[in-house]
């Protein structure tokens, strides 16, 4: 959530006419992830999050947008996108397409214990269920074609080692990927980037910690429930100087999401194999940005080694998860 596209205040005063929001109290730049241009809009109506949408076109936004109210309607703590006022749950501004979306409660945990893996997977799961019978369909942009397309054009700047070790796992995936049992996974709307920084938690107390919502939607698609588990446990259940898997924290998150939606035996076998895929997406996408960058204001790109080190450490085969009964 970069600033690649400035808003002057005038244009924001001009734009804000199309909504019933109220007048502005305050407005500034979201300096955290890569993606998008996103700003704080606070007006006399409420706490608001407006996103310039720098990548996704117009007609891809319906299912990111419809998801989010669907997910929000089913009790599922979400932004809201809120309508203008001819109904549209985006318009365009500077050129592009924008949405304005309701402000969560609360703030990242960075550095999550076994209770905050119990609250994220519980709600994993119960986003899952609400899913599916949400009508629309976008299949997951950032998935195997689009590996395939992208480590070509950063092979040239890995060492030997770490070629081999990228076009392998492209391999292993592509074989998993076009196997029997791959195509028989669940699968539904998902998150797919449910990082600990795409998660927030509200104190209503000194003892009290509550899950304030999942947000940042703007990659989500239609993907199997277990690849969006394993991205998760990628990042919530990790030694992040490691890559290494936390056991209590995975069992915790994997136990928790299991009490709503237990797995299937196929998932389970497969467990090792999601964990892998989710760790070459992120590392695929960190080296494009870090080699490939586009130029924004607040622009911080990831470290890529991250998910180099994590992958090396799945390949090493992670145990089974456990049952959540």
């Amino acid at each position: 959530m970069a600033v690649f596209t400035a808003v002057t205040d005038s244009q924001l005063t001009d734009w804000l006419q199309h909504y019933e929001l109220g007048e502005v109290v305050d407005f500034r730049g979201i300096a955290s992830g890569i993606e998008n241009s996103n700003f704080f809009l606070t007006t006399t109506r409420g706490a608001y999050v407006l996103t310039i949408f720098e990548n996704l076109t117009a007609p891809q936004l319906p299912f990111y947008l419809d998801l989010m109210r669907h997910l929000a309607h089913h009790a599922v703590p979400v932004p809201d996108p809120m309508p203008r006022r001819d109904g549209a749950l985006f318009g365009e501004l500077n050129g592009k397409p924008a949405a304005i979306v309701t402000k969560l409660d609360g703030a990242p945990e960075l550095a999550p214990g076994p209770a905050h893996c119990i609250e994220v997977g519980q709600m994993l799961a119960r986003l899952h269920l609400a899913g599916r019978n949400f009508p629309a369909y976008q299949p997951n942009l950032r998935s195997l074609a689009w590996w395939q397309e992208s480590v070509p054009a950063v092979l040239s700047h890995l060492s030997d080692d770490q070629r081999g070790l990228i076009t392998n796992e492209l391999a292993h995936q592509a074989a998993f990927f076009a196997s029997d049992e791959y195509r028989l996974l669940p699968e539904g709307p998902c998150h797919c980037d449910l990082f600990r920084d795409n998660v927030l938690f509200a104190h209503p107390t000194a003892d009290e910690t509550r899950l304030g919502g999942f947000f940042d939607f703007y990659f989500a698609g239609n993907d199997k429930w277990l690849f969006d588990v394993a991205v998760c446990v990628n990042d919530w259940c990790i030694d992040l100087a490691s890559g290494a898997l936390d056991r209590a924290r995975v069992d915790a998150l994997l136990r928790a999401y299991q009490t709503v939606r237990p797995f299937t035996p196929a998932e389970e076998h497969h467990w090792n194999d999601m964990l892998r895929a989710g760790a070459l997406r992120f590392w695929v996408s960190r080296l494009y940005d870090f080699y490939r960058p586009r130029e924004a204001e607040m622009l911080k790109p990831h470290d890529p080694g991250h998910f180099e080190r994590i992958l090396r450490e799945r390949i090493k085969v992670a145990p089974p998860p456990a049952h959540g009964n």
